[in-house]
């Protein structure tokens, strides 16, 4: 009889159980009706890992327009016309004088910030700063003939004088109370009045090439001969860049999320930080990439042919092939190109690896950028015009396999010619992947495994420069 009950018990407990563990679940859903309209309205949390920008940027960028297509530019009255966006404004009250020093000596190791009162929100600047009162504008003085005085870059809570060089730091304010540590931002203030060129790299933390371009770059110039002003930073994701890894701590991909959000996720506060704190004060702006996931990049530059601003801006850069790319939403030279920054995207080698070849020609370029711009005024030794890639196409395997190269980067190859093979290490059985069309390759994915479907090379062909 005992057991007789025990057995009727557990027959009764087990469908009860089951059914108070589904209750939750009916109960937390929503009418058919409501799933729909939430679905379309709710923010997506978890953005997705692109197969590879260099891949998703060309084969999803919009096609090049002819002149002919060219659309006809809406006539806007005088009275809706839209303003252009405005500079960031100085602040009224007193600034940080930046100290002037030399860029090449070495510089303390920063140290990490302390806490910070919620209640205070207080803007980065330098080590050791001294506090003075910048006077008033005065009532505009004569035309002068010749080089114009440069005026204090205001930048980062800090004046930066003409004819000086220092070292900023930008935070964005995000990390773990006493744990945060800055990010280095060289600064060279010319003499002369000019334009403001802003250099950024590492915002993939495993792509290091951009490090020693802009490191380089900066070095080399002297506050005394410039005119304008040039803004490095050569990491930018330093999370990333501590850990070997491309993407922030929460696996987001930063170059997907500009200009960004305060409120929003960890890669939209630190997009929201730099852009606003330091991208808004540039005119100009070159963005240094490498190729990714073991892919390699002949140096180029990437840019929106479409838009006649930028396609001149490509103009200045020596030795620099040209790939048309219209940039995808999120990406820091979309956005920068949005608000009226003119922005090219230097893509330079691979990730993971120091190239001193893929360096010098990045540096070269920014170089004649600066003297095409009047920036600075040298010696210069032009090297040979490079032809304009606005078309491209990258080249895919049909099959899974060892990928060994028959073609090196650069290589001019034609329609149908073997770039390289798949090798089967289970059946031995190998499959040649042929060129589709006649140009040069411009990037490819070095000898690894693949699968099918992998992007392996890209082909750029040429095409006439804009305005010939």
């Amino acid at each position: 009889m005992l057991f007789y009950r025990l057995k009727m018990l557990t027959t009764f407990t087990t469908p009860l159980c089951l059914l108070m563990l589904a209750m939750p679940a009916v109960s937390l859903a929503d009418p058919p009706g409501k799933s729909v309209q939430t679905s379309a309205t709710q923010e997506i949390l978890l953005a997705e890992l692109a197969e590879d920008e260099n891949v998703e940027d060309v084969e999803h960028s919009e096609p090049r327009r002819s002149p002919t297509e060219a659309p006809t530019p809406e006539v806007i009255p005088a009275a809706e016309e839209a303003a252009p966006v405005p500079k960031p404004k100085r602040s009224a009250k007193p600034k940080k004088v930046a100290p002037n020093i030399d860029l090449k000596e070495v510089a303390p190791a920063p140290t990490p910030e302390p806490p910070k009162d919620p209640a205070i929100q207080e803007s980065p600047g330098t080590e050791e700063p001294v506090v003075i009162d910048i006077p008033e504008d005065k009532a505009p003085e004569p035309e002068v003939k010749g080089p114009q005085p440069a005026k204090n870059l205001a930048l980062l809570g800090s004046e930066v004088l003409p004819g000086t060089s220092t070292r900023l730091a930008w935070s964005s304010g995000i990390q773990i109370a006493g744990l945060s540590q800055p990010t280095p931002v060289l600064v060279v203030n010319g003499v002369n009045a000019g334009p403001t060129l802003c250099l950024t790299g590492t915002i993939h933390g495993d792509e290091l090439n951009g490090i020693e371009i802009i490191r380089q770059t900066m070095y080399d110039l002297d506050p005394e001969k410039l005119s304008g002003s040039v803004v490095g930073i050569p990491i930018v994701n330093l999370p990333g860049f501590q850990q070997g890894s491309r993407y922030l701590p929460d696996r987001r991909d930063l170059n997907r999320h500009f200009p960004g959000r305060p409120n929003g996720s960890l890669a939209d506060r630190i997009a929201y930080s730099l852009f606003e704190n330091i991208i808004r004060h540039c005119d100009m702006l070159v963005d240094i990439h490498t190729g990714s996931l073991k892919r390699t990049n002949l140096p180029q530059l990437r840019a929106d042919m479409n838009n006649p601003t930028v396609a001149e801006f490509t103009r200045g850069f020596d030795r620099m092939a040209v790939v048309h790319s219209s940039g995808s939403p999120g990406m820091l030279r979309t956005a920068a190109v949005d608000v009226g920054i003119r922005s090219v995207t230097l893509e330079a080698g691979e990730s993971h690896r120091i190239q001193e070849h893929q360096i010098k020609a990045g540096v070269n370029s920014l170089t004649s950028l600066m003297e095409k711009q009047g920036m600075i005024s040298r010696m210069f030794v032009w090297g040979d015009p490079q032809p304009v890639y606005y078309n491209s196409a990258w080249v895919r395997a049909n099959d899974g396999g060892i990928l060994f190269s028959k073609v090196k980067l650069g290589a001019k190859v034609t329609k149908g010619q073997i770039l390289g093979y798949v090798a089967d290490p289970i059946t031995n059985a190998q499959y040649p992947i042929h060129s589709n069309s006649d140009g040069r390759i411009i990037g490819m994915a070095v000898d690894q495994v693949v699968m099918a479907g992998f992007a392996a090379y890209h082909i750029g062909t040429e095409a006439k420069v804009p305005g010939e």
